[in-house]
């Protein structure tokens, strides 16, 4: 944990600590602690420091400058650790202001009354401001406007056009219902696979969102499993069969998207769903395979809706003063913030004067090497992409034990154990024994 205050209070001195130092000693207390000027705004955020220091510090020098009875104290944490340390935050009654949450543990904590509604707070433009999808999507049918959207990705298809081309493949596929007969062919004629898309239930949430666009319903409006239809049982058989056919990798059971990055980088794999910002990695860890990459349209269902991941800012109930945070909150996601920090941390904005902003600013851009032409062009697409993109799973309380259920039937039919359709109805029997006791 990394903790900043004002520049009148805060140290300039970082430490460059490894991830694993940090997630451990600083955890348990060793962290370096600033002083904080009386009444500080508490804002914590997600593994930003120390890349985005000079980022995070004058916007909030500015803020501090402009809002001297409303300074803010800029707390970082590892991202695995966050969770815990606001739920016990929230136990103690010593709860943040502002907090970097994404939509499911936002709506998690929402359930339990720990949010505020920002519904009252707001002024009157301010939905106006963001993309209406993602707006949506930090609001809570029943607990309100729970969060201001902020920064955002999307997945791209990263293609390897060789093996296409070795294939006889002139596109990739647009849509899964073309995945089965473009991973035949790839097999068929190269011996590698199309794609990978992992069922380990705790990792990526890639298939659950490809059942959405399937036109699967996870939920019904009780919360009972919406999965169990005729569109659920040829979602689940479409994977089941891919699997049993050997057009997956074996280790989709058994590993996460780590593995699906160590296939398309040792040249094993034709289409990896991952973000334009990924593409620099590859570029240094397997320039022959950059060299043949080109980003395409994700995949997506027959409305063409693909998917966006969200981070978003939430005022905890126990602030007590929810006004200046959420005037803290909106403006570290306004245009001329969220802009910057896009082209610095290469995410995309929430802010609709953001992304016009980062558009006309990547039409203009002049690339001098390939590498730098092939990431503009993976990054317009994915500010084009946004234009039918929305968050596919739903942010409700308990979706990770949904994306367990769902992902351990889905394995055990993967395997033979038991047919596809078995597979849908113990995942909705346990879902549902889980739904009724938390929603009776």
């Amino acid at each position: 944990m990394i903790q900043h205050t004002s520049h009148r209070h805060r140290s300039h001195r970082f430490r460059w600590l490894a991830l694993a130092v940090v997630s451990t000693s600083l955890l348990m207390g060793g962290c370096r602690r600033a002083a904080a000027p009386e009444g500080a705004l508490q804002l914590w955020t997600l593994q930003l420091a120390p890349k985005f220091n000079t980022y995070m510090e004058q916007v909030i020098d500015r803020w501090d400058d402009e809002h001297p009875d409303a300074p803010v104290r800029w707390t970082d944490l590892p991202w695995g650790s966050v969770e815990r340390k606001l739920l016990a935050a929230v136990f103690a009654r010593t709860a943040p202001d502002v907090v970097n949450l994404n939509p499911p543990f936002a709506a998690n904590l929402a359930s339990k009354g720990g949010l505020t509604d920002l519904t009252p707070l707001l002024p009157p433009d301010a939905a106006q401001r963001y993309l209406p999808s993602v707006w949506r999507a930090a609001r809570d049918p029943k607990a309100g406007q729970i969060a201001v959207p902020w920064y955002l990705t999307v997945r791209l298809s990263l293609v390897n056009q060789q093996l296409l081309q070795q294939a006889g493949v002139k596109e990739p596929p647009r849509r899964w219902e073309d995945v089965p007969a473009f991973a035949r062919r790839i097999r068929e004629r190269t011996g590698r696979y199309g794609l990978f898309v992992t069922a380990v239930p705790d990792d990526s949430a890639e298939l659950l969102e490809s059942m959405v666009q399937m036109g699967v319903v996870l939920l019904d409006e009780q919360q009972r499993a919406g999965f169990d239809s005729p569109e659920g049982r040829k979602a689940f058989a479409f994977w089941t069969d891919l699997y049993r056919e050997g057009l997956l990798p074996r280790e989709v059971v058994s590993q996460g998207q780590r593995r699906a990055i160590e296939l398309y980088q040792s040249g094993e794999l034709a289409l990896l769903a991952s973000g334009a910002e990924f593409l620099r990695s590859i570029q240094t860890n397997a320039p022959g395979v950059a060299a043949v990459t080109i980003p395409q349209p994700p995949l997506t269902g027959d409305d063409g809706t693909a998917n966006v991941a969200l981070m978003t800012l939430a005022v905890p109930r126990q602030s007590q003063r929810p006004q200046e945070a959420l005037s803290f909150a909106l403006d570290l996601t306004n245009g001329p913030n969220q802009a910057r920090f896009a082209r610095e941390a290469r995410v995309l904005p929430s802010s609709l004067a953001a992304l016009r902003q980062v558009r006309a600013e990547l039409e203009a851009e002049r690339p001098a090497t390939p590498e730098q032409a092939q990431i503009r062009e993976a990054r317009l697409l994915s500010a084009k992409t946004l234009e039918g993109a929305r968050v596919l799973v739903p942010a409700t309380p308990g979706v990770k034990r949904l994306q367990s259920i769902v992902y351990t039937q889905l394995q055990r039919a993967m395997l033979g154990q038991i047919s596809s359709e078995e597979a849908v109805r113990t995942a909705a029997e346990q879902w549902n024994r889980y739904s009724e006791a938390r929603w009776p």
